[in-house]
This record gives structure tokens, C-alpha cells and sequence, in this order.
């Protein structure tokens, strides 16, 4: 893989960190940015009791959610700003209390306008928790204006 050029990993990282500071979501649910690339991002979030549904398990919209902000932070990469114009998520086993979910998000397919991203949730032990693909719209503007 093309290991992505200064500038545009630095703009990259920068939209990251402006974006998740804003991001009051994100931070509430306990949710940490490991890493960002363009096109990429990893984010991570512990399970807590209170994200328990009814059957003891992590309620469904918390695993789309963290899918969801890693969704985010990847169609927002490249410092334009982007949103969700669609997303679908399978899951494919429970997630418990305690868990440490992993959602790591790629770019399938972009052009100037929409994007294709695959975002795979995997626990500490690296099941695979649920699948998401989101397709985003970009919109008019900037995350952040990019110092040099």
C-alpha cells in the first residue's frame, strides 16, 4: 500500500483532531482516535454497563455508533467536509460489557462528491463484532483551516 504523502497525512491528522473536538458524540460514548490516515481511521471504545440492552448485550446503536465515528473521521480525512448520505451495518456477534471495540474504517471508492468506506468492528480478541459500509456526501467547506 502507498504510504500517503506528508502534507496530506499532516491535513489528515489535523481534521482528526478538529473534527473530534467538536465531536461531543463521540467523546461521550467514551470513544478515543487511535489513528487516521486519508482515506483511514481506527477508533476505539469500551463497552459499558450502561450500554447494555435488555439481553445484557451492547445495544446495537452503540457498535453502529463507534462504526459510525470511524466513518467520520476516514470521509473527513481529507480536510473537505464530509456526511453520512447512507450506512448499513450486519452483526455478526455480541458485544459485552467490559469489550474493547475496534472500528476500523477504509476507503473503498471516492470521487469529488460521494465515497464508499467499509468499517470493521473486531473486540480485543479480533472477532469480528459487526460490518458497516457507509457512503458519504461531500458538502461545501472545510473541517479546519490547515496550518503550515
Amino acid at each position: 500500500m502507498k504510504r500517503p504523502e506528508p502534507d496530506a497525512q499532516h491535513s489528515a491528522a489535523r481534521s482528526a483532531q478538529a473534527l473530534y473536538a467538536r465531536d461531543r458524540a463521540s467523546q461521550a460514548l467514551g470513544m478515543r482516535l487511535l489513528e487516521v490516515r486519508p482515506g483511514r481511521a481506527r477508533v476505539v471504545m469500551t463497552v459499558r454497563p450502561d450500554m447494555l440492552n435488555g439481553h445484557d448485550v451492547c445495544h446495537g446503536g452503540i457498535v453502529f455508533a463507534v462504526a459510525d465515528s470511524a466513518f467520520a473521521f476516514a470521509c473527513n480525512s481529507y480536510n473537505e467536509s464530509t456526511v453520512a448520505a447512507a450506512a448499513a451495518i450486519d452483526f455478526l456477534a455480541a458485544a459485552r460489557a467490559g469489550d474493547e471495540l475496534t472500528a476500523a474504517a477504509s476507503e473503498l471508492w471516492r470521487t469529488r462528491r460521494n465515497g464508499i468506506y467499509e468499517i470493521e468492528v473486531t473486540n480485543q480478541r479480533g472477532e469480528r463484532v459487526a460490518l458497516f459500509r457507509g457512503r458519504s456526501y461531500r458538502i461545501d467547506g472545510q473541517v479546519t483551516k490547515i496550518e503550515e
